[in-house]
């Protein structure tokens, strides 16, 4: 039985609480922390039947607790310093994205994993979804051929008050802004689904939200081999309708699931109604789909308590999470110097190290709010899209 806890009692919490008690048989929660006074001891009140201890000081509960795993939950520019700490101290870490706001800090955690020999994973959840799960395959099948093209929208609305916590809306505590904190979900599944691009170009906008350093919309453009793929970034779309749509050589794919496949008249045009063969086939492939057994969170802890039990390492690791700060940090720079950045990004590269964001990254508004918590339900959107806290 693994004895679990969890620091950071904000709402992304719940999903980790409720993802541990899918597996009562292999896990229990023991402790929960956070620096808030008494917030820890609220969260405990919600969930009665846990039974565990409440801490405010994080360090605290790794002295006094005989923890095996421990979920991060608090805002980004902590991730780093309690990763490592409980790593050495003999603890298995899942991290909630970003894994860290720089890449220095991502290599600081990756760097504990490996003189430890425990378990790091980053949460990037939507890897455990069905219909992803189904993209992937159609991907990796090769009947959609060589990709041409990839849309990825990661389109989000969110309030001027959502700026007002205080954490959230400026480069030194969040890190970011929409690109790292929402688009991060549709980052990971990029890289996912085509690996890591060659180079990245982009521009960064503040279109509504004027109570915030950071930026609230981002446009990139990424190249591989010979395709493109355009990402955006957004918390100022209404409808928050996003969308996976990967052209390829022989056929498009999208999430929400959708198929079409051209074929060409001996002058270059489309036949109509296309290849119905290949639409049929891929079709087929997501019909023949299994049904994960556990999603979202559940699915990714679930995954990390076998991979503790068999000694293995999880399905995402520090690499994975690392590779998503990588490709946001070069929409950053891509952004901020007017550039086009290649990949990989260096040690050498001051956007490397922790900090050079902040000096560097424009102050589109100042923050005017700064709030130590907000009542209200986290919504996360539609059922189809990727959620995020």
């Amino acid at each position: 039985m693994l004895r679990v806890g969890i620091i950071g009692a904000g709402g992304i919490s719940d999903a980790h609480i409720q993802a541990y008690l899918a597996f009562p048989e292999e896990c229990e929660i023991v402790a929960i922390a956070d620096i808030v006074p008494g917030r820890a001891a609220s969260k405990l009140e919600l969930h009665e039947t846990l039974g565990a201890k409440a801490y405010e000081d994080p360090l605290q509960m790794l002295a006094q607790e005989q923890l095996d795993l421990v979920s991060i939950t608090t805002p980004p520019s902590s991730h780093a310093s309690l990763t490592v700490a409980f790593l050495r101290g003999g603890v298995n870490v899942i991290v909630e994205k970003p894994m860290a706001p720089s890449l220095e800090e991502c290599d600081a955690m990756i760097a504990a994993q490996r003189e430890s020999g425990k378990v790091l994973s980053v949460v990037a959840q939507n890897r455990f979804r069905d219909d992803m799960a189904i993209l992937k395959e159609a991907v990796d099948s090769g009947l959609i051929g060589s990709v041409s093209h990839l849309r990825i929208d990661s389109a989000w609305w969110r309030g001027l008050a959502y700026y007002d916590l205080w954490w959230r809306g400026t480069w030194e505590s969040e890190g970011g802004g929409c690109t790292l904190n929402h688009a991060i979900h549709h980052i990971d599944l990029t890289l996912w689904l085509m690996g890591r691009p060659s180079q990245v170009t982009a521009m960064l906008a503040n279109a509504q939200h004027d109570n915030a350093e950071v930026e609230d919309l981002s446009v990139a453009v990424l190249r591989y081999g010979r395709g493109l793929a355009q990402l955006t970034s957004s918390v100022v779309h209404h409808g928050e309708e996003q969308e996976i749509v990967i052209q390829g050589e022989f056929a498009r794919i999208s999430q929400p699931w959708q198929v079409a496949a051209e074929l060409p008249r001996p002058n270059g045009f489309p036949v109509a109604g296309g290849n119905t063969a290949l639409v049929n086939e891929l079709n087929a492939l997501a019909e023949a789909h299994a049904p994960l057994p556990h999603r979202g969170h559940a699915g990714q802890i679930g995954d990390v308590i076998a991979a503790i039990r068999d000694q293995r390492e999880p399905a995402i690791d520090g690499d994975d999470g690392r590779n998503a700060v990588e490709l946001v940090t070069a929409i950053y720079k891509a952004g901020i110097e007017g550039e086009i950045v290649d990949l990989p990004l260096a040690p050498e590269d001051p956007y490397y190290r922790s900090g050079t964001l902040a000096q560097r990254a424009p102050h589109f508004y100042e923050k005017r709010a700064s709030v130590t918590e907000q009542s209200g339900e986290i919504i996360v959107g539609a059922s189809t899209s990727a959620s995020n806290d």
